[in-house]
């Protein structure tokens, strides 16, 4: 399940109860204040939330797990029945885009084969359809694969191991080799920079993954004044039009795309970053050996 047609107060108050959250942390997640929300639910169907609300209200359908999605359906279901209302067959028809890797378990997205446009001068560029990670790697991602391979761990993580308090934080302090070590393990390639912008800015050339208003509050940047790496579902209503997080902010991530032998391009900045430089069109490349307390990565894999 990907989303609702179009979301009303009506859908989103099911929702949250299909969560079973109070307001105040569902409107946390989703972006917004909780007057915002008591408004929405209040108004009902004359209530309809604006285009990057929608975006992150579909995400997180999409990523709430069966249980949730079963509980949101038979509560539009049932409404809609008493209703008669035809959104709610629209919703129970829509064709899942997201799949989960076998040996990471990571949640990927499809992005379909297409022209998208690219870099600062807004270059049709055309690339074929591919899966792409919905989230960066994090850090039990990854303590799973050095488990799995003997692959050494990151610098900082104490014994070896990574602290409880940052499982869902974007793993650093990964060299390109290593990031590319644990795509090999995952059956996943790095993406190349092409591929990783357009998971960012869609198939129109968005300036942000969130639309053309650059807006520091929906990432972690230097500008955010946090100073570290934040869990990576975070930013709900900083998501790209394909539902990915974290293509601005955070950290900066590895791409398999080789500016000259031995760099790599590096995409989407950090906490440690200006706003200025979080545009997804931007360029930025290191060293291979390189590693460092922002940088990480997340994989792409052939669509099937």
């Amino acid at each position: 399940m990907t989303g609702v047609a179009r979301w009303t107060g009506r859908e989103v108050a099911a929702f949250r109860t299909a969560l079973r959250k109070n307001g105040r942390d569902f409107a946390a997640e989703v972006g917004v204040s909780h007057r915002m929300l008591v408004k929405w639910e209040t108004g009902g169907e004359t209530i309809t939330p604006r285009a990057g609300n929608q975006a992150a209200l579909d995400t997180m359908l999409a990523t709430s797990g069966p249980a949730v999605q079963e509980r949101f359906a038979t509560l539009i279901t049932e409404r809609a029945a008493a209703d008669r209302d035809a959104r709610a067959e629209q919703l129970l028809r829509r064709e899942a885009q997201y799949t989960k890797n076998p040996i990471d378990g990571k949640l990927m997205v499809r992005v379909e084969e297409g022209i998208f446009l690219s870099g600062p001068k807004n270059t049709p560029t055309w690339t074929e359809t591919y899966l792409i990670d919905v989230y960066p790697t994090t850090n039990a991602d990854y303590a799973r694969f050095v488990r799995a391979t003997g692959h050494r761990a990151p610098r900082r993580w104490p014994g070896g191991k990574c602290p409880d308090s940052i499982f869902d934080h974007p793993v650093v302090w990964v060299t390109w080799h290593d990031a590319a070590a644990y795509a090999e393990w995952a059956g996943k390639s790095l993406p190349t920079s092409q591929q990783w912008e357009k998971a960012a800015r869609g198939s129109k050339g968005r300036a942000y993954p969130w639309g053309d208003e650059p807006t520091a509050a929906k990432c972690n940047v230097l500008d955010s004044g946090i100073g570290r790496t934040t869990p990576v579902s975070r930013y709900q209503s900083g998501v790209s039009p394909y539902g990915v997080f974290d293509l601005c902010g955070n950290t900066w991530e590895w791409c398999a795309t080789e500016t000259e032998p031995g760099r790599h391009e590096l995409k989407g900045s950090a906490f440690t970053s200006p706003f200025t430089r979080a545009a997804p069109s931007l360029m930025n490349d290191a060293k291979a050996t390189m590693s460092d307390n922002d940088t990480g990565f997340r994989c792409v894999s052939p669509a099937p």
